[in-house]
């Protein structure tokens, strides 16, 4: 699909197409994976894991079932314009948290790059993930990351 050219300086997230909105995802499928929560108020901790939603292809962080994820994966939430500012705990690399936070994509992105790889290549995308049926104690795959 075409677009604009860096559009996502040009345009605020509000104003973008939906189109424009899908394409902001760089693919990493940080998103997709697992958080664990520990703790309460001021004290509360964000883990991320390498357990992955099984609807996550491990190998090209897409989803593999991204049209039917929401009936296929109850616990699937969708990212809109509307509830970004509720997605606090999206990776700091995150596009959308990015934009929303008046900060520039990264080189490595692929809307600047051109190349879908250049995730995998800026080491953006998490190794060795696992899928959550495979999985019995999640503190095996609690990765240091914010």
């Amino acid at each position: 699909m075409q677009f604009e050219p860096n559009f996502w300086q040009t345009k605020s997230l509000l104003e973008m197409t939906d189109s424009e909105w899908e394409a902001l995802c760089d693919g990493c499928g940080k998103c997709c994976y697992r958080k664990y929560i520990q703790g309460r108020g001021k004290r509360q901790k964000l883990y991320y894991t390498r357990i992955a939603c099984n609807l996550l292809n491990l190998e090209t962080g897409k989803c593999g079932h991204y049209e039917a994820r929401f009936r296929l994966e109850k616990d699937c939430t969708k990212l809109t314009k509307k509830n970004l500012p509720d997605f606090h705990w999206l990776p700091a690399t995150c596009a959308y948290r990015l934009l929303y936070e008046g900060k520039a994509l990264p080189k490595w992105h692929p809307l600047i790059s051109g190349d879908e790889q250049s995730v995998k290549n800026a080491g953006i995308f998490i190794a060795d993930g696992v899928h959550e049926n495979d999985v019995i104690d999640w503190f095996e795959f609690v990765i240091d990351e914010e």
